[in-house]
């Protein structure tokens, strides 16, 4: 998992596993790197995250295993949970539509040849904060959160790796691979597109 090429702009690292999940497991951390190189395509705005404010993005993917198989997966012996928190832009975060477009986007992801899998569920959640008094940080926030798990019927797990790492990008508002975006005045927030489609 560890050794697995993500796209550019995507940095993969070893993270602490939680403990008392299953007898063994290993954890992978990816985090939206703002500002990679890329070829530029001049007015183009990120789609969902808003980098501009210094908007975060995050993932986690874990690996569970139990050599004797575990009853709530089945009988299967692995099972991937992943996690994934990214800031939003306020014109986005409101669309009813944005659980329904980030979850699309991970069963597409997770349809791929090199990513076989069974029973797969989970939910996104999309809030909003508001700070109050001595607070630091922008007064209002937004964020959306996705936790997702599978059985991966598969020793080779670098498939499953890229497609989380696409699905964290899309999240994120990446540029398509060998795009790099240039925000132009003005175009924040009243420019970005809304979550009605994948």
């Amino acid at each position: 998992m560890t050794d697995t090429a993500v796209r550019p702009g995507i940095e993969l690292s070893n993270i602490r596993p939680p403990r008392n999940l299953a007898p063994l497991s290993h954890a992978i951390g990816l985090e939206v790197q703002r500002g990679h190189g890329g070829a530029e395509v001049v007015g183009a705005v990120p789609e969902f995250s808003d980098p501009d404010a210094g908007g975060d993005a995050f993932g986690r993917l874990i690996l569970l295993h139990d050599p004797q198989g575990e009853d709530q997966w089945d009988g299967a012996k692995m099972r991937l949970v992943a996690y994934i928190q990214a800031d939003m832009d306020a014109s986005v975060a409101g669309d009813p539509l944005l659980p329904d477009v980030a979850w699309d986007w991970l069963t597409e992801e997770l349809e791929g040849p090199a990513v076989a899998h069974t029973d797969l569920g989970g939910t996104v959640t999309s809030t909003a904060s508001v700070r109050y008094g001595q607070i630091g940080g922008p007064p209002r926030a937004f964020q959306l959160e996705m936790r997702a798990s599978w059985t991966a019927t598969g020793t080779d797990l670098s498939g499953h790796v890229q497609a989380f790492a696409r699905v964290l990008a899309k999240v994120a508002g990446l540029p398509p691979e060998g795009v790099a975006t240039l925000s132009s005045p003005g175009a924040r927030g009243s420019r970005a597109p809304r979550a009605t489609g994948s």
